[in-house]
């Protein structure tokens, strides 16, 4: 059954058809479909506009048709246009000429913008309901790796002694900023498009609040056309889905990186691994690889939607049925992203023994030997040079500054005592450390307590 054709002489040319129809795709939303079509109509009967007996035979009606669809018993075919006429099909076929009321005071173009926005709502929530088994996640390997000493980088070089709590407490920061985009993108988006027709609105005497309120939004939306035009939210929201995938991108690569023999920092649980064809030793990191590869393809949906909306005129235009096809892959991308990262996270072996000694050999605590000098009077530019000479010895002799003997401190500077040792360990690099946001124990212990009451509210 079309939505429309009273004015047509000939039927649809069968490639037009399934060149137009989105019925492949836009089943995803049957359920958002029947929601705001039962919302609808006791919104009509409210109004005087069906009686209670229609309203309560087509609310009947509908709910069979979903309960048939989850059960299996009615399959979704390519038959109709769109899930909109496929489930008023149903409805008539079941209950008769009392289920063509259901259109009333009704647009296919309003029908579809408050189908999108409850499906985008529902995969917000979805979405930030992984985000937040991360941060567990992660909060737990935090409280557990306080003493977990590392080697910080810049550049890909060994920078600075961290703490991998504290390496892993950036990616915390991150995902909570995604919760946050997520949580500002539903509420700027939270108000209701139905009882904005094609573009100007009803005759009938809507209440576009009541319906509103129904479906839990805040209230109507305020322009009419630009209620059935409007694609913000959906953008919005794919910027965050492609942000999220940044973040997981990032923390993918150096998973890869630190499984890598050259590192070792990491061994990947079995069931989250796969081998070689060829090479029997290899154990590979492919969820990490095929996460980070992914991370385009979201990219690709948020850059064609943003190319599709650009040059159209209001208000409503065919070209944003291909809002959906994208973004509908897009988020379920970023959710089996998010599952399989955060199940590849909790099974990880972190090597303590190796991060601490890629720390010492790395010369992350040169920046502590020049404070050291520093500390007893020696100008900082003096202690850089004296120190970079210190790092050259270690360097010729593949040792560390902890095991350079004191002559040799003594010998590039008389300063040097025997608590230089105690200076430069990893766990005094690392204590000293101790303003907001630093990797010191005191720091990360304060932190730790804010992100288990962020995650408690």
């Amino acid at each position: 059954m079309k939505l429309w054709g009273g004015r047509f002489t000939k039927e649809t040319n069968q490639l037009v058809h399934n060149f137009n129809a989105s019925i492949s795709f836009d089943q995803k939303f049957y359920a958002q479909d029947i929601r705001g079509s039962i919302a609808h109509v006791t919104m009509l009967a409210k109004q005087g506009i069906l009686t209670e007996a229609e309203r309560d035979a087509i609310i009947d009606g509908l709910s069979s048709i979903q309960n048939d669809i989850e059960s299996g018993a009615l399959i979704i075919d390519g038959s109709s246009e769109d899930i909109h006429s496929f489930v008023e099909s149903h409805l008539i076929d079941r209950i008769g000429d009392v289920g063509k009321k259901l259109h009333t005071g009704r647009s296919r173009n309003d029908q579809v913008a408050l189908d999108m926005k409850l499906y985008t709502r529902d995969e917000i929530g979805e979405t930030d309901a992984l985000l937040v088994k991360l941060l567990h996640t992660l909060l737990k390997l935090m409280e557990e790796n306080l003493d977990t000493y590392m080697p910080g980088f810049t550049h890909l070089q060994k920078a600075q002694p961290v703490t991998l709590a504290h390496h892993l407490g950036a990616y915390f920061e991150m995902f909570c900023r995604d919760r946050g985009r997520l949580a500002d993108i539903r509420r700027r988006m939270n108000t209701c498009p139905l009882g904005a027709g094609a573009l100007a609105g009803t005759t009938y005497p809507l209440d576009r609040d009541y319906t509103a309120s129904l479906l839990g939004f805040d209230g109507p939306t305020g322009n009419s056309m630009d209620s059935v035009s409007d694609r913000d939210y959906l953008i919005e929201f794919l910027s965050a889905l492609a942000t999220i995938m940044m973040h997981l991108s990032r923390f993918c690569e150096e998973i890869i990186l630190w499984n890598s023999n050259e590192y070792r920092f990491v061994e990947l649980d079995d069931s989250y691994s796969t081998g070689s064809s060829i090479m029997p030793q290899k154990k590979n990191p492919d969820i990490a690889e095929l996460i980070r590869g992914k991370t385009g393809r979201v990219y690709g949906a948020l850059q064609s939607l943003l190319v599709t909306m650009k040059g159209l005129p209001l208000a409503y235009n065919k070209d944003m049925q291909e809002d959906k096809e994208l973004s509908f892959d897009a988020m379920d991308t970023v959710k089996g992203c998010l599952a399989l990262f955060e199940g590849m996270l909790s099974t990880m072996k972190f090597n303590a023994t190796v991060m601490e000694a890629s720390a010492k050999k790395g010369f992350t605590n040169a920046t502590d030997a020049a404070d050291y000098l520093v500390n007893h009077g020696v100008p900082f530019r003096d202690a850089h040079g004296m120190v970079g000479q210190l790092v050259l010895m270690c360097i010729e002799r593949n040792i560390a500054l902890d095991d350079l003997p004191l002559e040799d401190y003594r010998a590039v500077s008389p300063v040097f005592g025997p608590d230089i040792y105690e200076a430069i360990s990893l766990k005094t690099c690392v204590e000293k450390r101790v303003t907001a946001g630093a990797p010191g124990r005191q720091s990360m212990e304060n932190a730790i307590r804010q992100y288990r009451t962020y995650l408690e509210q």
